[in-house]
């Protein structure tokens, strides 16, 4: 029998029925209203709002590639579509963003303690569904290390992006600063996403070897793509003016400080002026608009050719024809972010 704090609402996603499946095993001795404000009702919240679910079906994928030719197991797509809520909520504390996937983000709503208490749990949910899951143990035992490796590995990201600021850093060491973050971050969970599915069909250990390669160079393409249109899509600028205004090396930072270009002096007058107005709440609008200047083409082109780099190397593994709907997948991607 559900909780009474959280009755099931319809036409509901896949992940609301399984948050409500687990939530549903919470202490009945204590108050409904209660549970719903500690727990509940911020994790309905955050995962009921649309993402793109891009993760969920490369797992899918990785599946099917893994040898598997039953259904992926329901528990799975969903896995690391719950550690990467997690991170956002925790990631928005800590940037002290103001919204996420279109609302407020979870601190604004419930404050930082509901919040980051939620989105720690995000973090844990994930390794009991891996235990109820109907595998051999030794497969188990391969999920969760590699899953608690990740969770590992996007932590010494995030604590890289909290360190490190663009005006503080050397020309010459913001491009490895934000390739090591990147991934750290973007990347590792990708990599989980990409061979998470083959782990658990059985895959061979250089099948998996090889997705995982995928998924690395596959989230530092996106995360490039992300930060390209954080400056150059006027939709998703405050994306970008977030970055901007956090002194955050990002990809158009590392493109810059790699283009000849650039001189030195040109450089570190960016790095003053990101300094200044953001010590002092100024308008970024300018310095976006030398910025995308400088970068010209530039960025998507790496853009293109790392998501080429990922794409033909998987086909070269298992087939052009079974990389197809990912291909358009990620094709669609790539248009949404402008």
């Amino acid at each position: 029998m559900k909780h009474p704090a959280v009755a099931a609402l319809p036409d509901q996603s896949p992940l609301l029925d399984l948050l409500d499946e687990e939530l549903g095993n919470l202490c009945e001795s204590v108050p409904a209203a209660l549970w719903d404000r500690a727990l509940c009702a911020p994790a309905r919240d955050f995962l009921g709002r649309p993402g793109k679910e891009f993760r969920a079906r490369l797992v899918e994928l990785s599946w099917q590639l893994g040898g598997a030719s039953d259904p992926v197991p329901l528990e799975l797509p969903l896995l690391v579509e719950i550690l990467h809520a997690g991170s956002l909520i925790v990631d928005d504390i800590e940037d002290e963003s103001d919204e996420r996937r279109g609302a407020p983000a979870l601190h604004r709503t419930y404050g930082v303690p509901t919040a980051l208490n939620t989105g720690n749990w995000m973090y844990f949910w994930p390794f009991a569904l891996i235990g109820r899951m109907q595998v051999p143990e030794s497969v188990r035992l391969r999920l969760y290390e590699r899953t608690s490796g990740t969770l590992m590995r996007c932590h010494e990201g995030q604590a890289l992006d909290l360190a490190a600021r663009v005006h503080e850093l050397a020309r010459r060491d913001i491009p490895n600063v934000v390739r090591a973050t990147t991934r750290l971050k973007t990347g590792a969970l990708m990599e989980l996403a990409a061979c998470l599915g083959a782990i658990a069909a059985g895959g061979s250990a250089a099948r998996v070897d090889k997705l995982a390669a995928f998924g690395r160079e596959l989230g530092c393409a996106l995360q490039m793509l992300d930060d390209h249109g954080g400056l150059a899509c006027e939709a998703r600028r405050s994306k970008g003016l977030e970055d901007l205004g956090g002194l955050r090396p990002t990809w158009p930072w590392a493109w810059l400080a790699l283009s000849e270009n650039v001189d030195d002096r040109a450089f570190a007058d960016l790095q003053a002026d990101a300094a200044y107005l953001a010590s002092s709440s100024g308008d970024f609008s300018s310095l976006v608009d030398r910025i995308c200047a400088l970068l010209g083409n530039s960025g998507r082109y790496e853009i293109h050719a790392g998501l080429s780099r990922a794409l033909t190397a998987l086909s070269a593994e298992v087939g052009a024809e079974r990389v197809m709907p990912l291909a358009n997948e990620i094709q669609r991607l790539e248009q949404s972010y402008g």
